[in-house]
């Protein structure tokens, strides 16, 4: 069965880019289909009644039979002699060949992208690639705005990027799966298209978040989806490879949260290594002894955190690391508290947070035996911070006398007077800032979101003094 549709035109002052579509197969591919042609008359674009007039070709192909299976490979033939740009997707995309991983790309490797069924997103991946969609009244021109990124409450110099939402563990302290559900990947064509949009809008540090970010694509086991006309895996890898990359032409950040220590994260550290993100990383430890955080229900149980930590900083010596803990868990013993506070130092935690141990309703650490008495809990955590500031203390005079990069956050008057920046040591809001003196070169000014490199001269607290250049 061969069906083609049309799309009423869209009401806009420039010609939309048309799309050829063929559908053919059973009626399951045919609401494929749909669903495609939905989305593409969505975003504006209109379809064409032959291929030479098409923008590109889609086709939606079977591959249940022989006859199907040629049917399939003659049509995409057809679009690409007439055409030259052609998307397959639908049964026969997912089918192996006699030498290769893919019959389509075996027979016609000329093709801009191939997927398997049911696919919509990573098809319009693709389209977006080589055919850029038109013109959203509803999100191009509202004020402020980032393009398909939308408004931000930030900075117009940095942003978060959720990449996936909710979470596949069950800590017992936590009731973040209860209010937000199981992990749910974004499609990374949709996540590398929102960082784009935000570098191209003038961001220059990209905050990767989500409640488990070295989990990214878990949920659709690792499926392959479309960036920049190819497949690439949603995965945390390849997303973080990809993220560096776009980061890199718009000479910006790109900074991890939330990375659980799994042995996954030992990839990223070459990237961070060789500078395409920055080395720094957002590590939710929560406790150091076993038995904690086997109460806590933790996915990893902490017996290898010291050896990761210290194979990683030996591939990557610049690296930071930001963590935070809980003082005072239910059953919490000294002995099991005075494992955290050595785990603090020998792990030279560059910055800690740390949080008395308080009931949340609906946590099941609430049924836990051994609930320790406020003032217990208080007195730990302030024995902790005390242990963790003479760390980061410690790390910050490391840094006397040394150059680094510092992105400007606040400049009156220039930075005549003075500006305050962060380095890639220092997230917004939740780790110190660099203090930066006026420049001594009257010609030197300083401007809210562009780079300035600076000496380190002191350290104020948990902040460093330091002087452009």
């Amino acid at each position: 069965m061969t069906e083609t549709a049309a799309i009423a035109p869209a009401s806009t002052t420039q010609q939309p880019p048309k799309i050829g579509f063929v559908s053919l197969g059973c009626p399951k591919a045919l609401t494929d289909s749909e669903l495609i042609l939905t989305q593409l008359s969505a975003e504006g674009y209109t379809t064409s009644k032959t291929f030479a007039g098409a923008d590109l070709v889609i086709v939606n192909t079977c591959g249940f039979i022989d006859d199907a299976v040629k049917e399939s490979l003659d049509t995409i033939g057809e679009a690409l002699a007439e055409n030259g740009k052609v998307i397959v997707t639908g049964c026969l995309g997912a089918k192996s060949g006699h030498s290769s991983d893919n019959l389509v790309k075996e027979i016609h490797p000329s093709v801009l992208a191939v997927t398997g069924p049911h696919a919509t997103q990573e098809v319009m991946d693709a389209v977006h690639t080589h055919c850029p969609k038109p013109h959203d009244p509803f999100l191009d021109l509202v004020p402020g705005g980032f393009g398909v990124a939308g408004l931000k409450l930030t900075p117009k110099h940095y942003a978060y990027l959720k990449i996936s939402e909710g979470c596949n563990h069950r800590c017992t302290f936590c009731i973040i799966p209860s209010m937000r559900g199981d992990l749910v990947s974004r499609p990374i064509g949709d996540v590398l298209k929102e960082a784009q949009a935000l570098f191209e809008g003038g961001v220059k540090e990209l905050l990767v978040v989500s409640q488990d970010t070295s989990a990214y694509g878990v949920d659709v086991k690792y499926r392959t989806g479309f960036w920049d006309g190819k497949p690439i895996r949603t995965r945390t890898f390849e997303l973080v490879q990809a993220l560096g990359e776009l980061a890199k032409q718009h000479g910006a950040w790109v900074r991890l949260h939330y990375v659980y220590p799994y042995p996954s994260v030992d990839e990223l550290i070459p990237l961070m290594a060789e500078g395409l993100v920055l080395p720094y990383l957002d590590v939710p430890f929560q406790h150091s002894h076993p038995d904690v955080l086997k109460r806590m229900k933790r996915p990893a149980s902490g017996e290898r955190n010291l050896e990761r930590l210290q194979r990683w900083r030996e591939l990557c010596p610049q690296l930071v690391i930001r963590s935070t803990f809980i003082a005072g868990f239910p059953g919490e013993t000294e002995e099991e508290f005075q494992h955290l506070l050595d785990f603090v130092q020998e792990a030279q935690i560059d910055r800690a947070g740390c949080f008395a141990y308080s009931p949340v309703e609906g946590a099941t650490a609430n049924e836990l035996p051994g609930a320790l008495p406020d003032e217990v809990r208080e007195e730990r955590r302030a024995r902790f911070m005390a242990v963790a500031e003479q760390v980061s203390i410690s790390k910050l005079r490391q840094r006397i006398g040394s150059t680094m990069q510092v992105l400007v956050d606040s400049a009156p008057n220039q930075g005549k007077k003075g500006a305050i920046g962060r380095s890639y040591a220092d997230a917004p809001e939740i780790d110190g800032i660099v203090k930066l003196l006026p420049p001594q070169k009257i010609s030197k000014t300083l401007k809210v979101g562009t780079f300035t490199q600076a000496r380190i001269v002191d350290t104020d607290g948990h902040d460093l003094v330091a002087l452009p250049v």
